[in-house]
C-alpha cells in the first residue's frame, strides 16, 4: 500500500488525495513510514477474519428457510410472512433477514405456486427434401368493416419454402384448419410419408378436430412455446412477405372473394416467381420440384468462367451457389452456431 502511494506521489499526486483513494489517513501512513517493518494493520475493520456479531447461525438460516417454505407461506412475500408470524406469537427474523436469506438462496422472486411453469424448447427438426416438415399459421386479413377480419390459414414447406396450402375463412376454428391440412396432403400426394406439421399453440392448431385429422393422415403435431412467435419463424416471415409485398391492396377487403383472388397470386408469384435469399435466390417452386441444383450448378460454374477470364478483378473465392442441403427448425444452439460459422465462411 505505501509502495502504491509513493508512486502516485512521484507521479505528482498530493499525499491527502492519494491516501483518500485508499481509504487511509496521511497520518496513518506517515505512522507506517516510521518503522523499518510495517506493522500489522491495527484499524477495527480490518481483519478479514473477523466474524459479525450479528451474523445468522446456520441453525437460524435453516429456520428461515424451512419456514418461508413451508405450505401456507410458500407462496408469500417475506412482507406477508413476518406479520403472519408476529399474530402466531412467533418472530424469528426481521423482514429485511427474510429477504436477504431467500435472494442468496435464489427464493425471492417466485416460490411455491407462484413459480412460473418452465416450457421445453421444441424439439429440433431437420427437413433434408420437400414434405418432411410443414410449417403452418393464422394470420389477419383486414376487412372494410371495422373490427371484422378475415383468416388466412397458410401451410409452407420448411425444406423449400413452398406454399403447399392456403385456405381464406371468416372465422378461426379447427375444423376449418383441418380441412386445409387435408386439402394440402391430397394436392401434395404424401400418402404414407412421415411428415411433421409444425404451429404455435392457437387453439385452432390444438383443437381435437385438427389433432385427429392429423392422427388420421399420419401426420406428427409440433407446438411452439406459449407466447415465443421465434419458435415458428418461417410462416412469421412469410406473412411478413404478404403483408410487405407491393402489390397488396391499399383498400381492406370487401369480400372473401377478393381476398382469395389476390392471395392466390401471390401464392403462384410467390412460389414461382419470387427468388427466396434462404434458397440460395432460387424459387420455392424450383426447390420443391428438384430444379435449384442444376440452376445453382450453372450459377457456379459461369462464376467461375468469369474469375478465369479476368483474375484481376477478384479478390477472394467465388460466390458460394452451394445448395443448402437441409433446413433446420428450431435448431439447438450448438447447432446455430455452427450453421452462422458456416455461413460467415461462405
Amino acid at each position: 500500500m505505501i509502495a502504491l502511494i509513493e508512486e502516485a506521489c512521484a507521479g505528482g499526486a498530493r499525499l491527502d488525495r492519494a491516501c483518500e483513494a485508499v481509504l487511509l489517513s496521511p497520518r496513518t501512513v506517515q505512522r507506517w513510514r516510521l518503522h523499518d517493518e510495517i506493522s500489522p494493520d491495527r484499524r477495527k475493520a480490518a481483519s478479514r477474519d473477523r466474524v459479525p456479531a450479528n451474523k445468522l447461525t446456520e441453525a437460524e438460516r435453516s429456520t428461515i428457510l424451512e419456514t418461508a417454505n413451508q405450505e401456507k407461506f410458500a407462496s408469500m412475500p417475506p412482507s406477508q410472512i413476518v406479520p403472519k408470524l408476529a399474530d402466531e406469537g412467533v418472530y424469528i427474523a426481521s423482514e429485511s433477514t427474510f429477504y436477504r436469506t431467500l435472494r442468496a438462496e435464489k427464493q425471492l422472486a417466485h416460490r411455491g405456486r407462484t413459480k412460473p411453469a418452465k416450457n421445453k424448447r421444441p424439439d429440433a427438426l431437420v427437413a433434408t427434401e420437400p414434405n418432411q416438415v410443414w410449417s403452418w399459421d393464422i394470420t389477419y386479413l383486414s376487412t372494410t368493416v371495422k373490427g371484422l377480419y378475415f383468416y388466412l390459414y397458410l401451410i409452407m414447406d420448411v425444406f423449400s419454402r413452398k406454399i403447399v396450402g392456403w385456405e381464406i375463412y371468416a372465422e378461426e376454428s379447427a375444423e376449418l384448419a383441418a380441412l386445409t391440412l387435408r386439402k394440402a396432403y391430397l394436392r401434395e400426394g404424401i400418402a404414407g410419408r412421415t411428415i411433421t406439421l409444425h404451429s404455435d399453440n392457437g387453439s385452432p392448431m390444438k383443437g381435437a378436430t385438427m389433432l385427429g385429422t392429423m392422427q388420421t393422415l399420419g401426420v406428427m403435431p409440433s407446438f411452439s412455446r406459449p407466447s415465443v412467435s421465434n419458435d415458428n419463424p418461417y410462416s412469421e416471415s412469410l406473412f411478413k412477405t404478404l403483408k410487405y409485398h407491393p402489390g397488396l391492396p391499399e383498400k381492406p377487403f370487401d369480400t372473401l372473394d377478393e381476398a382469395r383472388q389476390w392471395v392466390a397470386g401471390f401464392q403462384k408469384w410467390y412460389n414461382e416467381v419470387h427468388q427466396h435469399s434462404a434458397i440460395k435466390f432460387v424459387t420455392p417452386g424450383q426447390r420443391h420440384r428438384g430444379e435449384d441444383e442444376a440452376i445453382l450448378n450453372k450459377r457456379a460454374l459461369l462464376y467461375e468462367m468469369a474469375r478465369a477470364a479476368m483474375p484481376q478483378r477478384w479478390s477472394g473465392v467465388c460466390r458460394n451457389w452451394t445448395r443448402p442441403a437441409e433446413v433446420s427448425l428450431n435448431p439447438n444452439k450448438s447447432a446455430q452456431n455452427s450453421t452462422s460459422s458456416q455461413a460467415k465462411a461462405a
